[in-house]
């Protein structure tokens, strides 16, 4: 039974684990990886800063988002899904979620630096590229930046 909800502190290391879990799968190496740890980490304050869900099925989580919604613009901090979960719908029902939750909560605009191999996906589901951004964890390296209007 598949089920989204807010993660319980005791939870975070093992999304935060998925998010790493899930970048590896698109055969980043082990220093690209490590760069990466502290940006896809998930902390206890983000319970209360940012809206973050996980995607559970039984006891078995299958994937995590976060937004963080400022006035009329979301932005989507991580949509990751297990690297054995991938391909079930999982991804799809993370970013509907993430897009009902920030309409909800009155944004209009979602914005996502997505990882290159995630563009298609990001585009599949009505964002359009605007551009490049600066990545948080490689200096030097850009991001493709995608935007969907809610």
């Amino acid at each position: 039974m598949l089920e989204l909800r807010t993660p319980t502190t005791d939870e975070l290391p093992v999304a935060s684990a998925l998010c790493l879990a899930s970048k590896a799968h698109w055969g980043y190496d082990a220093a690209f990886l490590k760069a990466c740890a502290a940006e896809l980490t998930l902390h206890p304050e983000d319970l209360s800063t940012s809206q973050v869900v996980i995607l559970t099925d039984a006891d078995v989580m299958c994937g995590v988002c976060q937004i963080v919604v400022d006035g009329q613009e979301a932005d989507l901090h991580k949509l990751f899904v297990a690297p054995d979960q991938m391909r079930r719908g999982h991804g799809q029902r993370l970013m509907t979620w993430a897009i009902q939750t920030a309409r909800d909560l009155g944004a209009t605009r979602l914005v996502i630096e997505a990882d290159p191999g995630a563009v298609p996906f990001y585009l599949h589901v009505g964002a359009r590229r605007i551009g490049d951004a600066p990545s948080g964890s490689i200096p030097g390296r850009t991001l493709p930046l995608l935007d969907l209007q809610l």
